[in-house]
C-alpha cells in the first residue's frame, strides 16, 4: 500500500478523498415494478462500461431486485458477457426498434443469474442509426419498446454504444438517470464536459426528467498519482454527483467476462464483486433504483 492510501485509511476517508458513508442493505421489496430507467453512457470506448452494466446489475438481482439489461452496442458485448450467443438470434432489440409487430417480452432472455433478464443486440443494430433518422419521433423509439415491460422490472439498464448518437439519444430520452463511468485517466476526464452538454440538451428538449445519478470512476489504482489526481479533479468539479464507490483494477474483470459471468458470481468473494455491491447500495441509498 502507497504512503498515501495509507494515510486515507488513517483519516477515514473513501478512495475519492472524501469520508466514506455507510451504505446499509436495502429492505425487500413488497412488489416489483414500475422500473427506473438508467443509462451507462460514455463516448470513450475502454472505460468499463459493460462490466459495470453486467455487474452492477447482477448486484442489484443478488438483493433481490428485478433488472432488465438492455443490450443497445451493435457489437453486442454485453449480450455476449451474460451468456448469450446475439448471432443466434433471429429477432433483438433492432426488430423492435424498427418494426412494430414483435413482442418484447418474447424477445428478452433470461440469464442464469436469478432476477436478472437481457434484450440482446448484434451486429444488425449498426443500421438502425441510419434507419431511424428518417422515422417519426426517432427519439422515442426505445421508449416505446420497454413501455410494455415497465411494470416487471425494478431497475432497467441500458448499455449504450461508445458514441453520442442516434442511438444513445434514445437511451436518454428512455432513461431516469444516467450513469457515467469515467476511467481515471486525464484524457477519458476531457469527453465529460462534452457528454454533459449532450446530456442537458436531452433534458431541454426531449426528457425534463432526466437526471444524473452519478458519475463511476472506473480502472482506478489509487497508488498512482496520477489516478489520484484525476479522481481529485473530478470530485472538485462535480463535487456531489461523483460516487463514492470506486472500481479498481483487477484481471478478475476480464476474466469473468470470458466465462460469460458477472463478477459477482464469477469471483464473489473479491473486492471487484463487493465494489459493485456497494454500488448497488449507493444507488439504491442516492435514490437512484428501488
Amino acid at each position: 500500500m502507497s504512503d498515501t492510501a495509507a494515510q486515507t485509511l488513517e483519516l477515514g476517508l473513501g478512495p475519492t478523498g472524501r469520508p466514506l458513508p455507510e451504505f446499509p442493505e436495502p429492505p425487500a421489496l413488497d412488489g416489483h415494478g414500475p422500473a427506473r430507467v438508467i443509462s451507462m453512457v460514455n463516448q470513450k470506448g475502454g472505460v468499463g462500461k459493460t462490466t459495470s452494466v453486467i455487474s452492477l446489475g447482477a448486484a442489484l438481482a443478488e438483493i433481490g431486485r428485478r433488472v432488465l439489461l438492455v443490450d443497445l452496442d451493435p457489437q453486442g458485448a454485453l449480450s455476449a458477457g451474460t451468456g448469450i450467443n446475439p448471432y443466434d438470434l433471429d429477432v433483438t432489440v433492432y426488430n423492435l426498434l424498427m418494426e412494430r409487430d414483435h413482442d418484447v417480452r418474447e424477445v428478452i432472455q433470461e440469464t442464469r443469474t436469478e432476477n436478472l433478464d437481457v434484450l440482446p443486440a448484434n451486429i444488425d443494430l449498426s443500421a438502425a442509426e441510419v434507419t431511424l433518422v428518417n422515422e417519426v419521433a426517432r427519439e422515442m423509439a426505445l421508449a416505446r419498446v420497454l413501455r410494455p415491460v415497465m411494470d416487471d422490472y425494478d431497475v432497467i439498464i441500458i448499455d449504450c454504444q461508445p458514441s453520442l448518437g442516434l442511438l444513445t439519444i434514445n437511451a436518454l430520452a428512455a432513461s431516469h438517470g444516467v450513469i457515467i463511468p469515467l476511467e481515471a485517466e486525464y484524457f477519458a476526464l476531457r469527453g465529460v464536459a462534452l457528454l454533459v452538454e449532450t446530456i442537458e440538451k436531452v433534458q431541454d428538449r426531449i426528457n425534463p426528467a432526466l437526471e444524473i445519478d452519478g458519475i463511476l470512476i472506473t480502472m482506478f489504482d489509487q497508488r498512482t498519482l496520477h489516478a489520484r489526481e484525476v479522481c481529485a479533479r473530478v470530485v472538485e468539479a462535480f463535487p456531489d454527483v461523483v460516487f463514492h464507490t470506486t472500481i479498481n483494477r483487477t484481471v478478475k474483470f476480464p476474466d469473468a467476462s470470458v466465462a460469460a459471468e458477472p463478477i459477482t458470481s464469477f469471483a464473489s468473494n473479491t473486492k471487484g464483486a463487493d465494489a459493485y455491491r456497494q454500488l448497488a447500495r449507493e444507488l439504491i441509498a442516492r435514490g437512484g433504483a428501488a
